[in-house]
């Protein structure tokens, strides 16, 4: 697995995360999203450079002109629902791409004990195609782990998959590293060193699902 921190550059992308961290400004859940949508956008600008392409030629009123454009297909997934506003800001940059969504959840036991539930996939055929997977957080690594999985099992197998990530743990991204095969890419925003035992990243930013869309039952 390559790992690429986008936040070890200084640019505007440290602007938005640090609000997204901020206890005061993340209370406006509207900038929220916007912030988390925006995050989005510069990751597909970053990853676009990744991808392969050859030179068309386009017919413009005075001539044509040769423009080297994307021949990658495209499939871009989130994990529900926190995922959402990032996985938007990345089709805004990306308009032919495929979508595919994954719900999955924590089902807790006894103690700090839990598993990871999928209660719902859908995707259309990865063959041939990279596939973008998009969430806020990646605290243990186990949720994505098993989205990447259940997408393969319903889709096939891609090209190469990029794991979109803002918020990661060290845990985590140590935990990928040895999991994912060479064909992935990791790409966060920030690396934070801290997993409580409850497995919440300290200092993180709190529940990027309630801070987007509001407390659930």
């Amino acid at each position: 697995m390559n790992l690429v921190n986008l936040g070890e550059n200084n640019s505007v992308l440290n602007s938005f995360i640090a609000e997204m961290r901020d206890v005061t400004i993340q209370k406006d859940r509207l900038r929220f999203r916007t912030n988390l949508k925006r995050v989005g956008e510069i990751f597909a600008y970053e990853l676009s450079k990744t991808l392969q392409y050859s030179v068309k030629e386009v017919t413009t009123p005075l001539g044509i002109a040769p423009v080297a454009t994307p021949d990658t297909g495209l499939v871009i997934s989130t994990i529900l629902r926190a995922g959402l506003p990032l996985h938007e800001g990345l089709l805004n940059f990306f308009d032919h791409a495929g979508t595919a969504f994954v719900a999955a959840f924590r089902k807790y036991g006894k103690g700090d004990w839990f598993e990871i539930k999928i209660d719902y996939c859908t995707t259309p055929t990865l063959e041939g195609k990279a596939l973008v997977i998009a969430d806020t957080m990646l605290a243990t690594g186990a949720s994505i782990e098993i989205a990447y999985n259940k997408l393969r099992e319903e889709g096939g197998e891609p090209v190469h998959t990029h794991f979109v990530c803002p918020i990661a743990s060290r845990y985590a991204v140590e935990y990928l590293q040895k999991k994912l095969p060479s064909n992935t890419t990791l790409w966060v925003a920030a690396i934070d060193e801290e997993l409580t035992s409850h497995s919440y990243i300290v200092p993180g930013l709190g529940d990027a699902g309630d801070l987007a869309f509001g407390e659930k039952l």
